[in-house]
């Protein structure tokens, strides 16, 4: 993804979604909320607290509540984009900028201020004793020990984003699934980004 400085930036490169992407920014530009890019996406903060964001993606676009657990979804529009793994963070998905309920945009984001002025938030639980070994599979292993460069943008890696990859090519049950998922992570892993930094 192209690295975006602004939010008219971020709306240029999404031209499909260019007046949907602008009518969502104008609702919550009419709250307290500040502006601003984080990921390369615009999310809007309350104090320096994240409390939302914008995404445009190639079939939807959607409002992430990064707190959203707490809100009380009273028109039952969000969901979880990362099933069991995704505990505090919900989205609001969306196709055509028809689907836009703008009042009821306008009160979830004013419940997530509310929200965050209360401080609810999940905190991340720090663990201290334990920690989860990485295991490499044997396919990660091989790539490693045949590629020097891919080699060394892992080791540079944080302990989780290694653990994320390796569970990535572990959890795959066929060969040919293990083999496509090690192509799609080795340019990831050489540009030294997470599997996931694209949704946090």
């Amino acid at each position: 993804m192209k690295k975006v400085y602004s939010v008219e930036e971020y709306i240029e490169i999404n031209p499909h979604y260019a007046e949907a992407l602008a009518i969502l920014r104008g609702i919550i530009n009419s709250t307290e909320l500040e502006e601003t890019v984080k990921w390369s996406m615009p999310t809007y903060c309350l104090n320096g607290k994240n409390v939302l964001g914008i995404g445009a993606f190639k079939n939807h676009f959607c409002l992430w509540f990064h707190n959203g657990v707490f809100l009380k979804d009273q028109y039952n529009l969000l969901i979880n984009a990362q099933e069991n793994k995704t505990k505090a963070l919900r989205q609001m998905r969306f196709e055509t900028k028809g689907d836009i309920n703008k009042a009821a945009v306008l009160a979830y984001v004013k419940e997530a201020i509310e929200n965050q002025r209360l401080g609810k938030e999940i905190k991340p639980v720090r663990h201290t004793k334990t920690k989860k070994p990485v295991v490499i599979p044997v396919e990660l292993k091989d790539a490693l020990s045949n590629n020097v460069a891919l080699k060394s943008a892992f080791n540079t890696l944080t302990p989780s984003c290694k653990r994320e990859y390796c569970e990535y090519i572990a959890e795959a049950k066929r060969e040919k699934t293990k083999q496509r998922r090690l192509d799609k992570i080795t340019p990831m892993i050489l540009k030294g980004s997470g599997l996931n930094d694209k949704y946090k």
